[in-house]
């Protein structure tokens, strides 16, 4: 698609509204899809970290009852 000037671009042949919200729409949905999936992930990971701690304390008291 040709444009005459930036004002042309930005104004879409009279369909600016419906274009540029759906860019900002897209936009924002993949940016809140990023920020969420980050969280997770860095939850999960700390879950995994406290049950592989959680783990290795009760083997220690297991192995602290072996020596008695």
């Amino acid at each position: 698609m040709y444009f005459e000037s930036m004002s042309d671009f930005f104004f879409m042949g009279g369909y600016a509204a419906y274009v540029w919200s759906a860019f900002g729409i897209t936009f924002l949905s993949m940016l809140i899809l990023l920020v969420t999936s980050i969280r997770r992930g860095k939850k999960l990971l700390s879950e995994v970290q406290a049950k592989v701690d959680r783990q290795a304390r009760i083997d220690a008291a297991k192995n602290m009852e072996n020596t008695l």
